[in-house]
Order: structure tokens, then sequence, then C-alpha cells
């Protein structure tokens, strides 16, 4: 019998840590249920990088993902195999191991305009670099640097396009409500957040 779970109205990452849970175990099969669409993005975003085929059904504001792990027995019976598209997490990224944590829209203390424009000439610059982060992580006001800042968001383009793996904070997009303006990056969790930030080797805080 599939296992279900019920994760409506828990936080950002619990979901996503249930659903680990699960996985870990070896469970083939199982479902958990939650109240959002971030919610939903994490855990199919974490179904792809654990080889789990992952399914979405919604009701009266209920979101179901199912989740079968490819190869197992419940798969091949039911589902038909797809390919595994190549995987953007926690393993992707550049050579240079480390990565810059950005918790807020601006550099350093003091005037918010000079602070502004300084962030835009931080991320110019690393576009431009060869010692590239493997990791660029938006949280707290952070995350508006990739929704409404089109110099930033244009350097990032760059950057991602060379390998750089960018994990902007699911709660704090909904906090500001500006999920639905995101230009780049991948929408995360703090389970995969704090796993990138505690496999750098060095983090660069801004």
């Amino acid at each position: 019998m599939q296992k279900t779970i019920d994760a409506c109205g828990k936080a950002c990452p619990i979901p996503v840590i249930l659903a680990k849970k699960e996985i870990d175990a070896g469970v083939p099969l199982f479902s958990i249920q939650v109240d959002n669409e971030i919610a939903v993005q994490n855990l199919r975003r974490m179904a792809e990088n654990q080889h789990y085929q992952e399914t979405v059904t919604e009701v009266g504001g209920v979101y179901t993902v199912s989740m079968r792990k490819f190869g197992s027995a419940e798969s091949q019976q039911d589902i038909a195999p797809v390919p595994v598209r190549s995987v953007r997490g926690v393993s992707a990224g550049p050579a240079g191991n480390w990565a810059i944590f950005a918790a807020k829209d601006t550099l350093g203390t003091g005037d918010d305009i000079l602070g502004s424009s300084l962030i835009r000439m931080f991320f110019y610059t690393l576009a431009q670099s060869e010692d590239l982060p493997r990791w660029i992580v938006f949280m707290n006001s952070g995350v508006k640097l990739a929704v409404s800042d089109e110099q930033v968001v244009a350097h990032l383009k760059v950057l991602q396009d060379k390998g750089c793996e960018i994990l902007v904070c699911g709660t704090c997009l909904n906090f500001y409500e500006v999920q639905d303006g995101l230009q780049i990056g991948t929408i995360s969790n703090m389970y995969d957040i704090a796993t990138c930030l505690q496999k750098a080797e060095k983090v660069l805080t801004l």
C-alpha cells in the first residue's frame, strides 16, 4: 500500500526533509501532500536529483506529489520509463568548489543607493572572472536581485551559462511576494541551500 505523507501547512524545508527520509529508507513509491507551489517545485527538484519520477495532482488547493523510484517494480508496472534529464543541483557547477551567499540586495552597510551600485559592479566583475563559484545563493532581501534588478540578472545569466548554480530561497520569495517575478535561478529551500554551503570549501558572504 502506497504511503501518503501530509505536509500541508508545514514550513520549508520540512516537506523536503520528510520526502528525503522516505528516499533514504529505500521506499520506492510514496506520496506527499503540500499546499503551495513552492513546495511542489522543491519536491520535484528533489525527485529529479534522487532519480525518482514524480507526478503532481491538485485538488482544492492541495497538491499531491507522487514519487516512484526509476527501475522499481512499481515504476515498471504502472508507468513507462522516461529519460533522466541532466541534473542541476548540488552536484552541478564549475570546478571552483566555493559559494557566494547574498542575504541582502545591497553590498556593505551605509547608503543603499551606493550599496545597490556596488553589488551590481560586484556581479559584473564576477561574471568577467575565471575563478567562479560553484553556487550563488540568494536569501532574505537578496532574492530581489534575481527578480527586479535587470543589471544583476544579466550578469547572473552569464554566470549561469558558465556553470554556476543559482539558488533562490522560495520562502523568501513568498515573504516579499515576488515569487512570480523570478527571472533567473532555481527556487530552492533551506535543506538544499544548507547542503550546498556545507559542501563548499569556502563561502563568501555579501
